[in-house]
């Protein structure tokens, strides 16, 4: 089953119903960065995008989980606000950008949110600030500990240029369509890059790129990308993947990290 809870009481009586019924079930954003597996998922997925509400007080920003990550940038740059320009590429929730630390162009969430209100293992509703959340490279304090939900984040903008700011968006949009195979499906980066090196410079030297697994293909463009030329398996995908971190280690002696989950 596909559940959108309402609100907040509603998610948190659907949780104990789950959990007494001892019913498996996960908390999904918009998938963007999850590979499922071919099976059907034998639980129930929750997926937060009723959770969406946005309140803007100068340069502060108070907006729900399931709030579209891209659509947020491209309303608080519209509005003359600086420091998510990074985000208008990025589609996710905002739940699943704080989840992962999501960024690019060097900035990720870490940099601009404030606090989060978090939903414990034990259901009780806190706030977590910043240095709490324990953002880092692609990871935060949600990803170590996954009996956790957010609920809604706080970030702090700045005023900016709007000319600027949609001038700087427009030129980061044509670059990736230069450089990333948007014209096919993919669920992303697949490795995070290694420390001072790129993930799919490497994948490229130990000959991956155009490789495929039915119709799973390491892109040409990007060989940090697994697209979907076809009708594509998610176990093609997984398998790939594998495949790939496996000849990066043997090759070059690097434990590319899996920037993708599996869901099985």
């Amino acid at each position: 089953a596909l559940v959108y809870p309402n609100d907040i009481d509603s998610l948190i009586k659907l949780l104990i119903y789950l959990r007494s019924n001892i019913i498996k079930h996960k908390v999904i954003g918009n998938c963007s960065n999850l590979v499922f597996s071919d099976q059907p998922y034998n639980g129930v997925l929750i997926k937060l995008s009723e959770i969406n509400h946005l309140k803007i007080e100068d340069t502060k920003v108070i907006v729900g989980s399931g709030y579209n990550l891209m659509k947020l940038a491209l309303r608080v740059s519209r509005e003359g606000l600086t420091g998510m320009e990074y985000a208008t590429g990025i589609p996710g929730t905002v739940g699943g950008g704080v989840f992962m630390n999501a960024g690019a162009y060097k900035s990720d969430m870490g940099y601009v949110v404030s606090e989060v209100k978090v939903l414990t293992p034990d259901l009780h509703i806190i706030t977590m600030y910043n240095k709490e959340m324990n953002f880092h490279y692609r990871t935060s304090f949600l990803q170590q500990n996954p009996g956790y939900i957010c609920l809604e984040a706080t970030i702090i903008l700045a005023h900016g240029d709007k000319e600027e700011i949609m001038t700087v968006i427009e030129d980061r949009k044509k670059r990736r369509l230069m450089s990333q195979p948007l014209e096919w499906p993919s669920a992303g980066s697949v490795f995070r890059n290694p420390e001072n090196d790129f993930a799919g410079r490497l994948i490229e030297e130990i000959g991956y790129k155009g490789k495929n697994i039915g119709d799973a293909y390491v892109s040409e463009k990007h060989a940090n990308f697994i697209i979907n030329m076809g009708h594509a398996k998610g176990d093609d995908i997984m398998q790939l993947i594998k495949e790939i971190h496996d000849a990066v280690q043997t090759n070059k002696g690097i434990d590319l990290k899996i920037e993708q989950e599996f869901v099985e």
